[in-house]
């Protein structure tokens, strides 16, 4: 019995009673496809279910006609499993013609994808010396193994990476408590649209127009890596604008004993009007990411998510800087540090997601 009381006037109570029973009562047509699928893809669980209703007492008779089928073949099934248990209720392997191509034609293909190349079906064909089989099966026993999708580039890496993670992970151990550890990066967003596969209407292609005359503007962004606070500028990749960004972090937390940012290798993270700038301000800290290692840093996940955002969006300049300041202006602080799951990046210390330092 349920007593519920939402939406109805002071005072008034409604009971409403479960039913006793329930059957079902689906289309025809869904009954249809669970008999079809039970003699179909789920045979082997068909197979299990009459072991189980045989280990409750019913006999051979009443399984079949529960599940619809001969009494001759669920003596058959108990029997298989009373011999060889779960194993014997699987298919046996069946007499019929070879595959065409031999049983060796699948383990080439996957030797062959396994090198990257601009694999195609002719490419395959003619790497496997030109078997005699068509495109279209070729194509068939290709699914088998592999699926058509696009490469993803990644950095080359730095030899010494993990050195110049050692060192970060042991200057964020020296902080003092209530120290601050951000994450900066810039990104470039143009005007051009950014392109991205999309659900789309068959025998449809969609089409954004290019705006003739290409813009780009730089977004520096730093996220504070214990409480998802998020500063970000739009400007020009140069010492001036990162130097801006600084600033920015350091009005942000003006209390912090110690505000420590970490970036990567750019030019203008090592020019002498940085330096100077940190001259003057003993509280901040750079440390230097390791080369060619995007994949350590945070931010570019946010990054990520900014480009999807704007995705396949045609619009005017004025349109594209409103854009960036809604994504950023949209997300809290929570989803900031969700997105950028900055525990997982290499440069924190073990434990840095269970109250790193209770920082302020």
């Amino acid at each position: 019995m349920e007593v519920a009381c939402n939406a109805h006037p002071p005072g008034e109570v409604v009971v409403s009673m479960r039913p006793v029973t329930v059957f079902a009562n689906g289309p025809e047509a869904s009954i249809e496809q669970l008999r079809a699928d039970l003699r179909g893809r789920w045979r082997q669980a068909r197979r299990a279910v009459m072991v189980l209703l045989s280990v409750h007492g019913l006999s051979p008779v009443q399984i079949a006609d529960l599940l619809e089928c001969d009494a001759g073949t669920v003596r058959r099934w108990i029997g298989r499993f009373n011999h060889h248990g779960p194993a014997g209720l699987a298919d046996r392997p069946r007499p019929g013609r070879p595959r065409i191509g031999g049983p060796r034609l699948l383990p080439r293909i996957t030797a062959l994808l396994e090198r990257s190349g601009p694999w195609t079906v002719p490419r395959l064909w003619q790497y496997l010396g030109r078997p005699k089989l068509s495109s279209h099966t070729l194509y068939r026993r290709l699914r088998v193994v592999a699926i058509w999708r696009r490469p993803k580039l990644v950095a080359r890496g730095d030899p010494d990476r993990w050195r110049a993670v050692a060192t970060i992970t042991a200057r964020l151990r020296e902080l003092p408590r209530g120290a601050m550890v951000w994450a900066t990066d810039e990104t470039h967003v143009h005007l051009l649209p950014h392109v991205r596969a999309t659900w789309t209407l068959r025998r449809h292609r969609p089409e954004i127009g290019t705006p003739g005359k290409n813009r780009q503007v730089s977004v520096f962004g730093a996220l504070e890596m214990t409480t998802g606070r998020w500063v970000y500028r739009l400007g020009r990749r140069c010492a001036a604008d990162f130097i801006a960004l600084l600033e920015q972090i350091r009005l942000a937390v003006p209390t912090a004993p110690a505000i420590v940012v970490i970036c990567d290798n750019d030019t203008i993270h090592h020019a002498k009007a940085v330096t100077a700038y940190l001259a003057e301000h003993p509280t901040m800290e750079v440390l230097f990411g390791a080369r060619y290692s995007p994949h350590d840093n945070p931010v570019e996940r946010i990054w990520a998510t900014l480009k999807a955002f704007i995705a396949n969006t045609a619009v005017s300049w004025p349109g594209r800087l409103r854009q960036i300041h809604a994504f950023f202006r949209t997300r809290s602080p929570d989803q900031m540090l969700t997105t950028a799951a900055p525990w997982t990046s290499p440069w924190l210390p073990a434990g840095y997601r269970q109250n790193f330092w209770n920082a302020a």
